[in-house]
């Protein structure tokens, strides 16, 4: 028996090969794209998730008072871990830490490696997976260091025998190698090589200890038990109390540490959100894709269902079960179902790193049971939905009734389908509408004008010979002589986002509570002009006045909060010392476009200077740079140039905005081609089934047109309905997620008529092939056999 049902679903499949064609291709090509997205979706969830203490393991925040309300920040005094450690009887570890770069060498081999600045107990709170060492005293003596596994490779060239050893930090000092570890896996969202005592960072930074001052992050790892809740009541006042109450503005906090990558967003001191929302985003986009591809198949099994009316009741007449025949349909829909699961499979592993290139990231196909459950369970529950039609409802007819063709479709099974096909197209325009709202605000951040000008702009930090100012200016003023080279200054700023802040201004008319940060911008002569940043009054930095280091200059959103008119000449005091204002700069943003511009003030200090900042000329990036590199090996020898693009180093704040708007196109693309492949089916299939129909209207008068207007018009008014509910809810949703730009585009009505018009014009293409073809078909065809 069981063998006989598969050679009738095979005899079935080639009968109608088009319905099989068009079933197989929407599930499968749905599943692979709901299976890819989870991938993804599952990635960014597990992100810092791999430490085995994850659920003691937290980041200490803390929630500044700004007049412009609270802004959150996680940098911290130097001091705080090491007070929470030593004073609150939770906390079982707490380290300080801050991410850099450096040269390490061994030998003649010399490497710009990403390293961490640390406290002693790293490795007793994060698996980093320390290979070699006892993590309880690898950082014990302040010149040790811990190298990952591709680190030491690459300066010893084994990992073996080198505890011990010498590495050479900086050209400057050296440090013993103390431990070895694994290196951090792709899924953490901190990436460092070598990690090095947190005594290195204070030396360099003596005043990151200040309870006034913030820089290093904080971790802690609390004793199991604890109620965080409690705890953040019980730290809430310690910068207060540490201070003498000189910091009152600044309450710390802590958060769980792996959820920091999806919900870093704060607005007023609350969370609301961050990359989680394009983890809902995405993972909607794949129900919304697999629920298309589903109802496509349920459509078209359950239509083609109601034209083997004939057949159940032929079957029924010869002794058939209805036990058999739902076995039979039951199977069909199952294998159907069965065979769109081993494609979709198949087309992930085919697509997967071209997926990967798109997402930046190291995703694999591997044995996952959540994932084999779920998938299994969708595909089951499909097979089961759509063949339950044909073997619930068709098997119980009564033969005699279904030969002599009493039968009739249900009023509700046409509206239900229809209602299907409505909502299939409505998730498509939501997602065409999306796509060129993504894109033109992506293309909007990426040519906006930001107050300075970006392009042709390098930078590398300053390091060995370079830390010295004198030898530094050397090396600016040959650079300067270098033929494509148009400016180059140092600054204490990378342009790209919140750097240095500090509250520590008073003017005429503050407040004595307000603690407002002004961003803190250190720079060289000639660093303002080498940005092109613009004067709206007042002047630059110059080397003509000698007292510029005791003057300062402010930009627009900065002059405007503090209440000052006329403010050339004025003076104010910067950390209790005099500064006069001489100029005001237009405002610009050095920070992503999902911010405002905030108070900023430039003031001329070569010492805290830490990036080097070359402007090219157009068209001359390749022999200049080479050049630079020359030169920079002359005075700064045994370190590599490392330099980086401003331009590229800004769009990369948009990674996930461009990320989004490119899976955007290939997601809305396939849900139009699901669409379309369901709407090709149905309207075959009304083609068929009124085939007589048009036979005798072509035999009475009936032009092609007419045909093919009739065939066309109820999939038409279908497809404007879905339109009409498109529209509103994706003005909604696109406008909610631009909400989240301090700046963006207006959306403008073309946009969603452009969508809307797109969707038609497929949708008529789609239903228009079938119907000029039914239209064209011999009317004796249709009507011979009556």
């Amino acid at each position: 028996m069981f063998r006989h049902n598969l050679l009738v679903i095979y005899r079935n499949f080639k009968r109608f090969k088009s319905t099989f064609f068009i079933n197989l291709t929407g599930l499968s090509a749905g599943l692979a794209c709901s299976l890819l997205i989870y991938l993804w979706v599952n990635d960014e969830l597990n992100v810092d998730k791999f430490h085995e203490k994850d659920g003691q393991l937290f980041q200490v925040m803390e929630n500044r008072i700004q007049a412009q309300g609270i802004l959150t920040a996680q940098s911290t005094s130097g001091s705080l871990a090491e007070t929470l450690k030593s004073e609150m009887p939770e906390v079982e570890y707490a380290i300080s830490s801050k991410l850099f770069a450096a040269t390490l060498s061994v030998g003649n081999n010399d490497f710009r490696s990403k390293g961490r600045y640390a406290g002693k107990d790293i490795f007793n709170m994060f698996s980093y997976g320390l290979e070699q060492g006892d993590a309880k005293q690898v950082l014990n003596d302040k010149n040790s260091v811990v190298i990952s596994e591709k680190l030491a490779q690459n300066l010893f060239h084994t990992t073996q025998n080198i505890i011990g050893k010498s590495i050479e930090f900086e050209h400057e000092k050296q440090f013993v190698v103390s431990g070895i570890f694994k290196g951090t896996p792709p899924n953490s969202s901190e990436q460092f090589d070598f990690v090095v005592s947190f005594e290195q960072f204070i030396d360099k930074y003596p005043n990151s200890v200040k309870w006034g001052n913030s820089g290093p992050d904080a971790f802690v790892l609390l004793k199991t038990g604890t109620d965080v809740d409690q705890f953040n009541k019980k730290i809430a006042n310690l910068v207060k109390v540490k201070s003498n109450g000189d910091v009152t503005h600044r309450t710390p906090f802590v958060r769980p540490y792996s959820s920091g990558y999806l919900h870093g967003k704060y607005e007023n001191g609350l969370p609301v959100g961050g990359r989680i929302e394009y983890v809902r985003l995405f993972s909607i986009i794949a129900v919304f894709i697999l629920m298309i591809a589903c109802i496509n198949f349920m459509n078209l099994s359950t239509a083609k269902a109601s034209g083997r009316l004939k057949e159940v009741g032929v079957k029924k007449a010869i002794g058939a079960y209805r036990e058999t025949l739902i076995y039979q349909y039951l199977g069909e829909s199952m294998l159907v179902t069965f065979l769109s699961l081993f494609l979709s499979v198949l087309i992930v592993l085919l697509f997967l790193p071209q997926f990967n290139e798109i997402t930046g990231k190291n995703l694999t196909l591997h044995y996952d049971p959540k994932l084999v459950f779920s998938l299994l369970g969708v595909v089951i529950v499909t097979g089961l939905i759509s063949g339950s039609y044909p073997a619930l409802y068709l098997s119980g007819f009564n033969p005699v009734s279904v030969l002599k063709g009493k039968l009739h479709v249900s009023v509700g099974e046409v509206w239900a389908r229809k209602g299907l096909v409505v909502f299939q197209f409505t998730i498509s325009v939501i997602l065409i509408v999306s796509v060129i709202v993504v894109y033109k605000q992506v293309g909007f951040v990426q040519s906006e004008n930001l107050g300075y000008n970006k392009d042709n702009l390098v930078y590398f930090a300053r390091e060995g010979k370079m830390e010295d100012d004198a030898k530094m200016e050397t090396f600016l003023s040959e650079l300067k002589n270098t033929p494509g080279i148009v400016n180059a200054s140092s600054i204490g700023h990378d342009m790209t986002g919140h750097d240095s802040g500090t509250f520590g201004i008073w003017w005429e008319g503050k407040a004595e509570d307000n603690k407002t940060e002004f961003e803190n911008v250190g720079v060289n002569y000639e660093m303002m002009q080498t940005l092109g940043i613009q004067m709206k009054e007042g002047r630059l930095f110059s080397k003509d006045f000698s007292a510029d280091s005791s003057k300062i200059i402010f930009n627009e959103a900065a002059v405007k909060f503090m209440g000052l008119k006329d403010p050339i000449g004025k003076t104010i005091k910067l950390w209790g010392d005099d500064m006069q204002i001489v100029g005001v700069a237009k405002d610009f943003h050095f920070e992503s476009l999902h911010k405002k511009v905030k108070p900023l003030f430039f003031r001329l200090s070569q010492g805290d200077t830490y990036i080097i900042m070359v402007k090219i000329a157009a068209g001359k990036e390749k022999p200049v740079l080479a050049s630079m590199g020359e030169l920079y090996k002359k005075y700064n020898p045994g370190f590599s140039l490392d330099y980086k693009f401003l331009d590229q180093e800004y769009q990369a704040q948009y990674a996930a905005e461009q990320r989004v708007a490119s899976l955007s196109k290939y997601f809305a693309g396939l849900a139009i081609l699901i669409s379309c492949l369901g709407l090709f089916g149905l309207a075959a299939f009304t083609a068929e089934r009124r085939l007589k129909e048009i036979g005798i209207r072509k035999v009475l008068g009936s032009s092609v047109f007419s045909i093919v207007y009739l065939l066309s018009s109820d999939f038409t008014k279908l497809v404007i309905a879905a339109i009409t509910i498109a529209l509103p809810v994706s003005y909604l949703i696109t406008g909610y997620w631009l909400q989240s730009f301090a700046l963006h585009i207006s959306l403008e009505i073309w946009y969603f008529l452009g969508a809307g018009a797109a969707a038609l014009c497929i949708a008529w293409l789609t239903v228009g092939m079938q119907a000029v073809k039914a239209a064209n078909v011999n009317p004796l065809e249709c009507l011979k056999s009556e």
